[in-house]
C-alpha cells in the first residue's frame, strides 16, 4: 500500500462512511460530544503496571509487542473465564503480566513453539468449549508467527523490530502487518479498507510503556487513527454519535454474531475511524488541541463503565480486535 498509510486508512474510512447503508454519524450529537471533551479535556492514558508488565527494558519491550500479538477476540471474549470480573482483553493482559513477573519473556524460538495448551495455562482458561479452543489456537497461530517473523527478518530480535522502524510509527505498522493475523485489511463494495488496528495499538503502546522514550520514541505518533475494534464504536454508539440501521441495531442487541468482513461489520469499524476524525476536527475548530488517539483512549475508558457494559456491543469473530 503506496502512500501514507494513516491518511490512507482516514481517506479509505471516509469514503465507506460517505457509501454507508447500515451505519451513519449524527452530526449534532457528534458536535455535543466534541463539545463536552473540548471543555474537560480527559487525562493522558497511562501504562497500568497493576494490569501490564513493566520490567527491564527488554522485557517490556517483549511484553508489548507479545500481548499486541494477542490483542483480540472480542467475538469469543463472552466464552472466556474471566479474571476477578475483568474484562477479555484485562484477562489476556494480566495472565501475560504474571507470566513474565515470574518467569520473563519467550524468545522468538519459543514463541514459534508455543500450543494452545500453553496459552490456556497462561490466560487461566479451560479447553471444554470448543469457541474457547479456536481462540487459543488462533492466538498460538499468531504468537508463532511473530516467532518465526522476528527469526527471519530481526535475528530473534524484540528490538530489532523496533530499531528497524527508525522512529517511524508507520513503518513499524507495515512490517507488522507482514503477519497474516497483523494484516487487518477488509475489503468493501470494491476497494480495501485497512485498519491495522492491532499494528497502530503496538506503537501507540510502545509509547505508553517507555514513556515516549527509547523504544517507545515515534516521531509520527500523532498521526495513528482510532484503533477500530467493537468497544469505541459502541461507546460512540451509546453517545448517539454512530446511528445503527434498526435491523443491525437488533441483531447487535440480541447477541448476533457478526460476519467478519460483512459490510456492516466494515461500516461500523470505518465509520467509528471518519467520526473520531471529526471529533478531533471539532475540538480543534474549538481552539482544542487533540488527536485520533486520544480520543479513541477516552472512548475506550468510558467503554469500561458499567452502564456502557450493560448494553450489547457488536461482535465478530476475527483475529483483528
Amino acid at each position: 500500500m503506496s502512500g501514507n498509510l494513516f491518511a490512507t486508512i482516514r481517506a479509505r474510512a471516509a469514503d465507506v462512511s460517505r457509501a454507508a447503508r447500515f451505519v451513519r454519524i449524527d452530526a449534532r450529537a457528534l458536535e455535543r460530544l466534541a463539545e463536552r471533551l473540548a471543555m474537560d479535556p480527559p487525562a493522558p492514558p497511562v501504562w497500568d503496571v497493576s494490569t501490564h508488565h513493566r520490567g527491564s527494558p527488554r522485557s517490556t519491550l517483549a511484553y508489548v509487542i507479545t500481548l499486541d500479538a494477542i490483542n483480540f477476540g472480542s467475538g469469543w471474549f463472552p466464552k472466556l473465564r474471566k479474571r476477578d470480573g475483568r474484562s477479555g482483553y484485562f484477562t489476556l493482559a494480566m495472565g501475560l503480566k504474571d507470566r513474565f513477573d515470574a518467569e520473563g519473556p519467550w524468545g522468538a524460538r519459543e514463541l514459534a513453539e508455543l500450543s494452545p495448551s500453553d496459552l490456556a495455562r497462561v490466560t487461566g482458561q479451560d479447553v471444554e468449549d470448543p469457541a474457547v479452543v479456536e481462540l487459543l489456537a488462533l492466538f498460538a497461530a499468531s504468537l508463532n508467527d511473530l516467532g518465526e517473523f522476528l527469526e527471519r527478518r530481526h535475528a530473534g530480535s524484540f528490538a530489532g523490530l523496533v530499531e528497524a522502524a527508525a522512529g517511524s510509527a508507520e513503518r513499524l505498522v507495515r512490517s507488522l502487518a507482514e503477519m497474516t493475523l497483523f494484516r487487518d485489511v477488509s475489503v468493501y463494495d470494491d476497494f480495501e479498507v485497512p485498519f491495522y488496528k492491532r499494528a497502530q495499538i503496538t506503537a501507540a503502546d510502545l509509547s505508553l510503556a517507555f514513556d515516549g522514550e527509547s523504544y517507545g520514541r515515534f516521531e509520527d505518533l500523532a498521526e495513528l487513527t482510532a484503533f477500530a475494534d467493537n468497544l469505541v464504536p459502541h461507546v460512540l454508539r451509546m453517545e448517539g454519535v454512530l446511528q445503527y440501521r434498526q435491523r443491525l441495531g437488533e441483531r447487535i442487541d440480541a447477541g448476533e454474531l457478526l460476519d467478519p468482513g460483512s459490510p456492516e461489520e466494515v461500516e461500523i469499524r470505518a465509520v467509528c475511524i471518519h467520526a473520531v476524525e471529526e471529533i478531533v476536527a471539532a475540538i480543534r475548530a474549538r481552539g482544542g488541541t487533540t488527536t485520533a488517539q486520544a480520543i479513541d483512549s477516552t472512548l475506550w475508558q468510558r467503554g469500561q463503565r458499567p452502564e456502557i457494559k450493560a448494553h450489547p456491543r457488536h461482535r465478530a469473530r476475527c483475529p483483528y480486535y
